[in-house]
């Protein structure tokens, strides 16, 4: 599997990887999130322009799953990543993960951060296993940006089901000797 930026004429391809991975929210009773529609292709462009949007690709160099991110309170924010459930259970998300780590560790930002449901084991239980912690209100990692973005996540609708801001630390990138 490799990871790449996304390329313009591929950018309604991410849509649809949306929304199939949206697909097994119905299994949980979250109709209403498989339902949902994708991010427009306006907002995605603006994603790749700024370098902030990568696919990992098949050995066809098809778009199987993408993650695209942003800077928030001096931490690389996981705005949506999204796996097609054709590629799931392989690893593809935590390698798209771990690229951004990468890339968020040489830019000399200090964290990730998600925001994510609580309780769908895709999600949360999934990011912890990844090294991301759950933020409480009285955190002082729960910074205004977060603040901001869960709001804006509640007046989207998505506060119907439990919500949580996460974190995972970066390590300062190795020095060469």
């Amino acid at each position: 599997m490799r990871i790449r930026a996304a390329a313009p004429a591929e950018l309604p391809l991410l849509q649809s990887i949306e929304r199939a991975a949206g697909e097994p929210f119905r299994t949980l009773g979250m109709s209403a999130i498989a339902d949902d529609e994708p991010l427009p292709l306006d907002v995605l462009e603006g994603y790749r322009a700024a370098g902030r949007a990568w696919v990992a690709v098949d050995g066809a160099d098809r778009p199987v799953a993408y993650l695209i991110a942003e800077t928030v309170d001096g931490a690389a924010h996981i705005e949506q990543v999204s796996v097609h459930p054709d590629a799931a259970r392989r690893g593809v998300g935590r390698a798209l993960i771990e690229h951004l780590a990468e890339a968020a560790r040489e830019e000399g930002l200090t964290a990730l951060t998600l925001t994510t449901f609580a309780e769908v084991p895709w999600n949360a239980p999934y990011y912890s296993r990844l090294g991301f912690r759950p933020l409480a209100d009285t955190d002082p990692a729960l910074t205004d940006g977060l603040r901001a973005i869960s709001r804006a996540e509640a007046a989207h609708g998505l506060a119907a089901w439990p919500r949580v801001c996460m974190r995972r630390e970066l390590a300062a990138p190795a020095r060469p000797s």
